[in-house]
């Protein structure tokens, strides 16, 4: 049904520190077609402003080519930029970034009759203006609670990359190897040379990423996940 602008007027606008559950969240933001991203964590609505280019664009695209790269070369999982993620009731995100294996495959996320996901991805990279920002505090908690299982939380203006993984239902710091080379647990290959990231060198970023991806263990995972793709 088409709504018309006197219907639009009777559903409250979606502010800022609003506290609501997923269904009145979605629906006050389903009525504001202007508004480009809002999430709802632990109950609390959060609206964005404009976003600049070296604090958030331009890392955003890196971590894009990243993962992007790791989707071409490894059929049954899929990524995404700023999709909606139904985790509960009172959790509804748009994370900067996801990854995740498709459920045809045994992933935990399904895509819903509406194309959202639902439920947790596997991975979830959000980019952090610091350490203050809520990605650190309450979405870290509700990605631990709703069993995501590795989060990326990169800090940008403190040159701070985290790398959390799921372990007995806490969040602990996965540590990079002798090379400086952090490695996903969940994503054979997916690997991340830190340091270059932080100085922008994506050149040696997606060199460090196609050697994983030359690893015998994404070729163990390609081929398992091959009957399904």
């Amino acid at each position: 049904m088409v709504k018309t602008p006197s219907q639009h007027r009777t559903i409250p606008l979606l502010e800022n520190g609003d506290k609501l559950n997923r269904y009145e969240f979605e629906r006050r933001y389903n009525a504001m077609p202007n508004l480009k991203k809002a999430e709802l964590i632990e109950g609390i609505v959060y609206t964005f402003a404009a976003v600049r280019f070296r604090s958030h664009g331009q890392p955003h695209g890196w971590i894009l080519g990243w993962l992007g790269t790791y989707e071409a070369a490894t059929p049954g999982v899929a990524s995404a930029v700023e999709p909606t993620v139904r985790l509960d009731l009172d959790n509804e995100p748009q994370p900067d970034a996801v990854l995740l294996i498709n459920p045809e495959a045994g992933g935990q996320a399904r895509l819903s009759d509406d194309d959202y996901i639902e439920g947790a991805p596997e991975l979830i990279v959000e980019i952090a203006a610091s350490s203050v920002a809520i990605d650190l505090h309450a979405k870290e908690q509700a990605y631990r609670r709703n069993g995501v299982k590795e989060y990326i939380v990169w800090q940008v203006l403190d040159r701070k990359l985290t790398w959390f993984y799921l372990e007995q239902g806490e969040y602990l710091e996965l540590a990079c190897d002798s090379n400086g080379i952090l490695r996903s647990q969940i994503f054979p290959g997916l690997w991340l040379a830190v340091a270059e990231l932080l100085a922008g060198n994506m050149q040696s970023v997606l060199t460090i990423l196609q050697t994983g991806l030359q690893s015998s263990e994404h070729e163990a995972f390609v081929e398992k996940l091959a009957p399904f793709s």
